[in-house]
């Protein structure tokens, strides 16, 4: 349906206009037809994600010892159990639920954008939210975000390989198709899902969501499950490991007590929950718990993460290949210098704002301000002006523009001299283009102009051209010069390539414009068609003049290099300017060093894989590159070892985002086809912002090994004690609940309290991480012993006190289970970093797990001191002397800590 339909008929079916919905009917419309996404499959329910946590073999041990504990009359043993068991799955529950709600926030974040008409005005909004009858906007690499019927189109291409499997890319139309033309035919529909390969257009919205074609599909095929980050596969296989280990020696003790006079029973669940509290079934739960908050903090810091695994590549990631524009510079450009008459004149004025002066360059004169009715110059921004596919405006006593910074420093050069581009639009129409790309480097635009600014320009129609210089000058045989136009001698072309070197050489971005009066008769509707070849046309031009514009840097990006270079990453630019320009502004910025090299596109193709393999760590400045150039640098760098980030904007930087170990797209430039292809999105396109991401990166990794480098110690720990109590005493230091409540508050609160610890100071003056470096390696296991059996000597300590002063075994289990509880909380000021001291970290700069550890404090001394909790968990009160001793005991697992620390200190400085 619509394929079939005039345009006038499908939009009043529809009941819109080409103004677009106002934005009462489109919330009315919304309402009605529901967002604009596909259905996913029924979420897990809030009782099922809770009732999942018990479905662990040593959870279900657990229940049925606490079942034959019943049986056997041990009810208080029993209930206890059950408590605790319950408790740790709501703590599962939590953590599992908060890691649902960050991936959710995630997913909401990351939908795409659509830019449509609405009152009469084009605006984005997020594609969720379009309805049938918006009028959407086409441009190259746009994803179409839902079913429309084209209105508009302007040499459009659709790429529908990924709904229909055709590679070819469909030339649309405007015009009614027969009733009968099949789907796959209707060249006059768009549908959600494909993507824009070439031209632009308009198009009227048909269908949303679960209707459109591609609705239709996903409803049959389902939706992708959420894959498991290898992150999470590591700390499973991690999981076993340890839990292997654990359960092994604690058969082994379990066995020796019956053997050591224990009752079996006992022994039974002793064993079963010392094996719960030694296995970190938890820990994947908490780690995505903590990618998550991660991510929701980069968020903040403009760096939009689209893919969990990624997170890990962040901090391993030793070569960022950035693009120039408006990520390394503020994306503003600036014309400041203009060629005409074979005179230099120089532009005013800051930013959009379509103020200033044309000034003669050394004119010598009080008062250098040229004329806008001078004729070389009202030709030029004419040409800037018409052959422009962007637009000013104000929004909010502010200038906004939209389309490409480049274009849009023309049109606000050219509305400087009175050319605004809505006026002049209406009043030189456009009849046809040949859009820019990134082969030809030009674009070029048919106008009529019955009322133009000079007589040569007094014809009826007339093709505008601007494009890279080389290009543009290579397409003249003319030139505009002392008002007449005449031939270009290889003297002028000499001339004008020298200005062209000298604009360059000041970090100007140079564009070249010409034009060509057309014969009367020409049919500018048969280029695009291809009737009529461009070659033929964008010939025998007339050049009017060179604009050169400046795109100044980021200040804060100066500092981000700086940052990388301090971490061990290199920094590229890759960029389409001309290979002075771009290393004016390398060198400006600290990318380009003095034994740096720059290489061109076609200095690249001339190289081999052999020969650019040997070169590309040399490399630090890529200019006049395709966009396979990119994938040709990513695929050199990740040869030679390196972990590469590469950002991109453009459709055709798919290929090299995919390739590259972090897929980089910008947020506000960049197509909806880049930021699919991508692991990660800039949401202001600043380069700074994959610095913090990438701080934020190595962040997150630290914390994850810190708070599993915790939870190894506390198991570690526990199995010594019990281990060396029952060979050496023969007594049991702590039953059964005690080690199943040590497990609970020590991997609940502390750990996710770590989690969000702030970066050390000095982490991103540490090289990149290995890739090929797990979570736990022989440090973590040397500290994992070394802590575990300082606590276990802790206890040792304790039972001989108790022993030696005769104390009863409740109260000697009493000591040793707070001993062992308070020793973990001191414990947990250690990682925070494994290597700066918790005092030049500050204390209080984590201010969670300061309140994490009062909470598991107070929690403690509850169930030492209340009547209730002193029966459940078999504990008595300790004096105040007693408990002063222990603390102090405890207290030497920070202090040694601390000193281990000091003493690396004092060996690396």
């Amino acid at each position: 349906m619509y394929y079939d339909r005039e345009i006038s008929s499908v939009l009043e079916e529809l009941k819109t206009s080409e103004e677009g919905l106002s934005s009462e009917e489109a919330e009315k419309r919304l309402e009605e037809y529901g967002k604009n996404e596909l259905k996913e499959k029924e979420k897990v329910s809030v009782l099922r994600l809770f009732l999942s946590q018990f479905k662990s073999i040593l959870i279900f041990i657990l229940i049925v010892a606490s079942i034959v504990s019943a049986l056997l009359g041990e009810t208080i043993d029993s209930v206890v159990i059950l408590f605790t068991v319950f408790l740790a799955g709501v703590l599962g529950f939590v953590q599992e639920y908060r890691a649902e709600k960050a991936i959710e926030l995630l997913k909401s974040l990351t939908s795409p954008e659509a830019a449509i008409i609405r009152n009469g005005t084009e605006k984005k909004i997020p594609s969720t939210e379009l309805v049938p009858g918006d009028i959407i906007l086409l441009q190259t690499g746009d994803r179409i975000p839902a079913d429309a019927r084209i209105i508009k189109e302007f040499n459009l291409k659709v790429d529908e390989s990924s709904l229909t499997g055709e590679s070819v890319p469909v030339q649309k139309i405007t015009d009614a198709l027969p009733a009968e033309t099949s789907e796959a035919d209707r060249k006059n529909m768009a549908y959600a899902g494909t993507a824009v390969a070439y031209g632009r257009g308009r198009a009227v919205v048909t269908a949303t969501g679960m209707k459109t074609a591609f609705g239709e599909l996903a409803g049959l095929l389902g939706t992708i499950e959420r894959s498991r980050t290898p992150l999470q596969e590591s700390l499973d296989k991690f999981g076993r490991w340890i839990g292997g280990a654990t359960l092994v020696i604690v058969a082994f003790v379990a066995v020796l007590g019956v053997f050591s006079g224990f009752p079996p029973l006992d022994m039974f669940l002793w064993g079963v929950a010392l094996a719960v509290a030694a296995i970190p079934e938890a820990l994947p739960a908490v780690v995505t718990v903590g990618l998550g908050l991660g991510v929701r903090r980069m968020v903040k810091r403009h760096a939009l993460v689209r893919k969990l695994p990624s997170v890990e590549t962040l901090g391993a990631t030793d070569v960022i290949c950035s693009d120039k524009t408006g990520t390394l510079t503020q994306n503003k450009m600036t014309v400041e210098k203009i060629y005409i008459n074979a005179q230099n004149f120089k532009v005013t004025g800051n930013g959009y704002n379509p103020e200033g002066k044309f000034l003669k360059e050394d004119s010598g004169k009080e008062d250098p301000e040229v004329s806008e009715d001078d004729i070389h110059l009202r030709t030029l921004l004419l040409g800037a002006a018409l052959c422009n596919d962007s637009n000013l405006h104000k929004e909010e006593d502010a200038w906004k523009i939209t389309g490409d910074p480049t274009e849009a420093a023309l049109v606000v050069a050219a509305a400087k001299a009175g050319f605004k581009n809505s006026e002049i639009e209406r009043k030189y129409p456009r009849l046809a283009e040949i859009p820019f790309s990134s082969e030809s480097k030009r674009m070029t635009t048919f106008n009529r102009l019955e009322d133009g600014p000079g007589s040569f320009l007094d014809s009826e129609l007339v093709a505008f051209s601007k494009g890279a210089p080389e290009v543009i000058l290579a397409s003249c045989t003319k030139i505009l010069l002392d008002g007449e136009i005449k031939a270009l001698d290889q003297e002028q072309i000499h001339e004008i390539s020298e200005k062209v070197k000298e604009l360059a050489d000041q970090a100007l971005r140079v564009m070249a414009l010409s034009f060509r009066p057309l014969e009367e008769g020409f049919s500018p509707e048969k280029v695009p068609s291809g009737e009529i070849p461009a070659e033929e046309i964008e010939k025998d031009m007339v050049f009017s003049g060179l604009m050169g514009m400046r795109d100044p840097p980021r200040e804060e990006v100066k500092i981000a290099i700086k940052t990388c270079e301090d971490a061990g990453i290199k920094t590229v630019m890759i960029t389409g300017d001309h290979k002075v320009t771009a290393a004016a502004i390398a060198r400006e910025l600290g990318i380009l060093k003095e034994n740096d090299l720059t290489l061109t596109g076609s200095e690249l193709d001339s190289l081999d894989e052999t020969e650019f393999e040997k070169r590309v760590e040399k490399v630090s400045v890529y200019a006049r590159v395709y966009p396979t150039h990119k994938l040709r640098v990513v695929e050199a760098l990740k040869k030679k070892g390196y972990v590469v980030a590469m950002t991109g904007d453009g459709v055709n930087d798919a290929p090299a985002l995919k390739a590259a170990d972090m897929g980089i797209a910008m947020g506000i430039t960049g197509t909806d086809v880049s930021k699919e292809a991508s692991s990660m999105i800039l949401t202001d396109d600043n380069f700074a912002s994959i610095v913090s991401a990438v701080e934020e990166g190595r962040n997150i990794f630290k914390n994850i090994k810190n708070f599993i480098t915790y939870g190894l110690t506390a198991h570690i720990g526990e199995v010594l004690i019990v281990l060396t109590a029952i060979l050496g005493w023969q007594i049991l230091p702590l039953i059964a609940v005690q080690i199943l409540w040590i497990n609970l508050i020590t991997d609940g609160l502390p750990p996710m309290a770590l989690s969000v610890e702030p970066p050390d100071r000095g982490l991103m003056r540490q090289k990149p991480r290995d890739v090929e470096e797990g979570l736990i390696t022989r440090r973590e296991i040397a500290a994992g012993l070394g802590i575990g059996g300082l606590i276990a000597t802790q206890a040792l300590i304790v039972l001989v006190w108790a022993l030696n002063s005769g104390f009863p075994l409740p109260k000697l289990q009493t000591m040793i289970f707070t001993l062992v509880v308070f020793s973990e909380m001191f414990n947990a000021f250690n990682w925070r970093s494994d290597r700066y001291s918790i005092f030049s970290l500050g204390l209080f700069t984590n201010k969670a797990l300061i309140y994490a550890i009062l909470t598991t404090v107070i929690l403690q001394l509850l169930v030492v001191y209340t009547p209730f909790l002193q029966f459940a968990f078999r504990t008595v009160p300790l004096s105040l002397s007693e408990l002063g001793i222990i603390t102090a005991l405890a207290s030497t697992t920070l202090i040694s800590m601390e000193i281990v620390k000091y003493l690396n200190a004092r060996r690396h400085y």
